[in-house]
């Protein structure tokens, strides 16, 4: 099976790769396992020098990688280069921290004997990403697994198998064979993947597809990590300053062309807010620029995909036949056969409609009137999913309450953003199980060992 590579701005083909097979899958496997008897055994400083050459080989092809993960998956080329900058500096905090997070530590002392804990790699993890940040969260499932001491093998979505392609030569060019490893297809060879004698699965993408992993992983009684979606809800206080945050309202959705795991998905503002809302987030969105993503100036590119753009277009045809009012956008754009679909802020939202019940992956945006914060709070927690979330006010006790009842893992003030590789990523209820990033990511990672001796 051949795997092809369309660009999204476009729809014209600019690449193809063959699927893997499953006998090939099991080879790679196998020898992952091999290589984890060097890799895992190297000390830490050993491994964080492979990881240094990686960061600067990185480092150094920034603008070409940018272009090629632009060209395949749509992100605006000032977002892509971005994104490997992110990624970058989450790379060099895994250097300057990773001793001081897994180094041993003493538990107990005392005149006869010593009690320490020590951190072990678990051995060959199956890394299964998504296709909207293919560079970062090969960072964060990938390159933190290998510094542990882990073997990777990692399959990408089959909509940016170029990327995976650039990022396997870059990573192979440095570390010692079959350490990094790659496989090409689409579900169906990540469940053969996972069907593989692995120890360990790290996973970003959809609720659904989390689900089956970590069935499969019961199975095997080995440990999972899921980031998986997510309906961030950002709440708007009658006390916000809409002219200080507008901006930062419109990137917590609209960045990436809304394809954020833990973008912002729904707008809950008060009603003495509702209209200044609507009118300035229609006024921002209509002078941002639409196009080709090569374009340094465009902020907004096409959809990943023809499949993406239909589902879009779908969840808002259900929500404008429930009653929904558009007040700008809704429709695609006709664009150099892309994928483009016009930034969209949809009222007059129920319960019944797609936008309100499902992710929306995608530039729209539905906006929800609320009259008390408890209201509030209860239209934000009514959801299956508890990635992140907005709060938008000028009254810190406020906010306080809000981070206390909001069933999400992360929560924002204003035009704050809470990624960074030193915080924990990852959310409540069906947005995943586990963390990445910081000293409780990466401890996930690892086997704990407990150790006491004499004196």
């Amino acid at each position: 099976m051949i795997i092809k590579s369309y660009n999204p701005a476009n729809n014209e083909l600019i690449g193809q790769i063959e699927s893997t097979s499953i006998s090939e899958i099991e080879k790679i496997v196998e020898n992952s396992r091999i290589a984890f008897e060097y890799w895992g055994y190297l000390t830490l400083k050993e491994r964080i020098s492979y990881i240094d050459k990686l960061y600067h080989k990185i480092k150094s092809t920034k603008e070409e990688f940018a272009e090629i993960l632009t060209n395949e998956m749509g992100m605006p080329i000032s977002e892509s280069l971005f994104d490997i900058d992110s990624g970058l500096e989450h790379i060099k905090w895994y250097m300057d921290h990773v001793e001081q997070i897994i180094g041993e530590k003493v538990t107990y002392e005392d005149e006869k004997e010593i009690d320490k804990v020590i951190f072990e790699p678990k051995g060959v993890v199956a890394v299964i990403i998504a296709w909207n940040f293919p560079f970062s969260s090969f960072v964060w499932q990938a390159v933190s697994n290998l510094m542990i001491g882990n073997t990777v093998v990692i399959k990408h979505s089959e909509y940016v198998p170029l990327c995976s392609k650039y990022i396997f030569n870059l990573v192979s060019s440095i570390l010692p064979e079959n350490v990094y490893s790659v496989v090409y297809g689409d579900g169906g060879v990540g469940e053969n993947l996972v069907s593989q004698d692995i120890d360990m699965i790290c996973f970003t993408g959809s609720t659904k597809t989390g689900k089956k992993l970590y069935q499969m992983a019961s199975e095997k009684f080995i440990p999972v990590t899921l980031e998986c979606g997510g309906s961030a809800p950002g709440i708007v206080f009658e006390d916000a300053n809409i002219d200080d945050v507008i901006e930062s309202m419109y990137i917590n959705k609209f960045a990436n062309t809304g394809q954020i795991c833990d973008g912002q998905k729904r707008l809950i503002v008060h009603e003495s807010k509702f209209d200044e809302v609507c009118k300035k987030l229609k006024q921002y969105i209509e002078n941002r620029k639409i196009g080709n993503p090569l374009d340094e100036n465009v902020e907004i590119g096409p959809l990943v995909s023809t499949i993406q753009l239909k589902k879009l277009e779908e969840q808002v045809c259900d929500a404008i036949q429930k009653g929904a009012k558009v007040i700008c956008g809704g429709k695609r754009l006709e664009l150099d056969n892309g994928n483009y679909y016009l930034p969209t802020v949809l009222t007059n939202i129920n319960k019944d409609m797609r936008v309100y019940r499902e992710e929306v992956f995608g530039p729209v945006i539905p906006i929800i009137k609320f009259k008390t914060l408890e209201e509030a709070i209860t239209i934000a927690n009514d959801t299956q999913y508890g990635l992140g979330g907005y709060v938008y006010t000028s009254n810190h006790s406020t906010f306080d309450t809000v981070v206390k009842k909001l069933k999400t893992g992360m929560v924002a003030l204003n035009n704050l953003y809470y990624l960074r590789p030193c915080n924990p990523f990852g959310g409540y209820k069906k947005s995943g199980i586990g963390k990445n990033n910081s000293e409780f990511g990466l401890r996930e990672l690892c086997n704990i060992k407990v150790v006491t001796y004499e004196k």
